[in-house]
This record gives C-alpha cells, sequence and structure tokens, in this order.
C-alpha cells in the first residue's frame, strides 16, 4: 500500500523471452537498490584555511578550498576563494574564482571576481571578469577584463578558436 517498489506495476514493454519472466524478489530488489543508489549525500564544506600572522611560506600553495592569509607567502597562491588579510603580504602571482584584497599583493592577480578594500596595496597586473576597487586602495598595474581570466595559457589578444589550421 505504502511501499515505493515497482513489483506490482507494469513495467515498460520488452522484447523476447525476458517479457515472459515474472518479477521474482531478486530482480525487484536490483530494481529497488538502483533507484536509491542515486541520491547521495553531499559533502560539507571545509572552513578556510587560515595561514597565520606569524607565519612565512617559501614556495606554492594549491587548495580547491577556501585560504585566508595573514601571514608572508613569496611564492604563487591557487584557491576557490582567496583573502588577503591587512596585515599581510604576498609576493608571486594568486588565482582563485573570488579574490579579496585587504593587504599587500606584490605580482599578478587573476580571478573572475577581484576586490581591492580600502586597505589593499597591489603591485602588478589585475586579470578579471569582474573588479571592484574601494576609495583608497593604492593600485600599481594594468587592469585586463577577461572572459576566463583563471586559463594561464591564454595569451591576451589571441584566441586558439581563431587561429588558422595547419597546413598540410
Amino acid at each position: 500500500m505504502f511501499s515505493k517498489s515497482r513489483i506490482n506495476e507494469p513495467g515498460p514493454k520488452q522484447d523476447g523471452a525476458e517479457a515472459s519472466k515474472p518479477a521474482t524478489p531478486e530482480t525487484a530488489s536490483k530494481q529497488v537498490d538502483t533507484e536509491f543508489k542515486s541520491t547521495t549525500v553531499p559533502k560539507a564544506k571545509p572552513p578556510a584555511s587560515v595561514l597565520s600572522s606569524d607565519l612565512l611560506i617559501k614556495g606554492n600553495v594549491k587548495t580547491s578550498g577556501d585560504i585566508n592569509v595573514e601571514g608572508q607567502i613569496e611564492g604563487d597562491i591557487r584557491a576557490h576563494l582567496l583573502t588577503i588579510g591587512e596585515g599581510a603580504t604576498v609576493k608571486g602571482e594568486c588565482i582563485a574564482d573570488d579574490v579579496i584584497v585587504n593587504g599587500r599583493i606584490v605580482g599578478r592577480v587573476r580571478g573572475l571576481k577581484v576586490r581591492l578594500t580600502s586597505t589593499a596595496r597591489v603591485e602588478g597586473d589585475i586579470i578579471h571578469k569582474t573588479i571592484a576597487i574601494e576609495s583608497g586602495a593604492h593600485f600599481e598595474g594594468s587592469v585586463q577584463r577577461q572572459e576566463d581570466p583563471l586559463n594561464t595559457s591564454s595569451k591576451s589578444g589571441a584566441s586558439p578558436a581563431k587561429a588558422a589550421p595547419p597546413a598540410g
């Protein structure tokens, strides 16, 4: 009466010998099992990694999660959400979907959304899809808008789709 199994419901028409076979408990349980396998519980998003103010990293940092930098990094950073704290300094390229700069970056910034707050100090180029620069932010470099700023292989002005086909 309240069962979700489809043992008693007419199924799609089948050809040959399978159509004449009655539904056995084994085949009915396989139908029910496959029905519930598609519903998986999504994993909880882990909290942002915090690099504290007394931390100095010499090397590249890469994660698929979020990073909150309060210390100093001499190297490139790649993350999903990158927040540079007020006292933080990064010397290298910063690549993330969302970049929020409160501190200092010396190097290129690439992001879908880039935000320079009033305390930001950026010396380098910014390649973005959307940008916000608050009053009081210091910025020295060039700003370039791209549809896919995270793609580091594309050069400015050249698109692989517009390249001439090879002769031969």
